[in-house]
């Protein structure tokens, strides 16, 4: 019979190296390109059912990802994506205000 300190092996202390932070990507809605987070204007559905720009990208409701591009926004609320992606049906007034705010950017990268 062997005694207990024999039978397995002894491991020494883990020294795990530091993991790399993971940047969250998302899928922008216009051009369906995945960027990460940071680089993506984020549209939210509210509680109340509206839709708004949300410029910390941290307000609580669902979320579209859209590129500070003209084309991208443009693409977007021309087409039912936008829509898809909230789970929700834009008004007249939400696509004028916010075909008015993708106005303001250009389209280059």
């Amino acid at each position: 019979m062997a005694s207990p300190t024999t039978t397995g092996t002894r491991r020494g202390p883990r020294h795990k190296q530091p993991q790399p932070k993971r940047v969250p990507l998302r899928t922008c809605v216009g051009c369906h390109t995945i960027q990460p987070k940071r680089q993506l204007v984020r549209l939210v559905r509210t509680a109340q059912g509206s839709v708004d720009i949300d410029p910390t990208g941290k307000a609580q409701g669902r979320g579209a990802y859209l590129h500070n591009r003209r084309e991208c926004w443009e693409k977007a609320l021309a087409s039912s994506a936008l829509d898809h992606a909230l789970k929700a049906t834009l008004t007249e007034a939400e696509r004028a205000r916010l075909r008015a705010h993708g106005e303001q950017y250009s389209n280059d990268d």
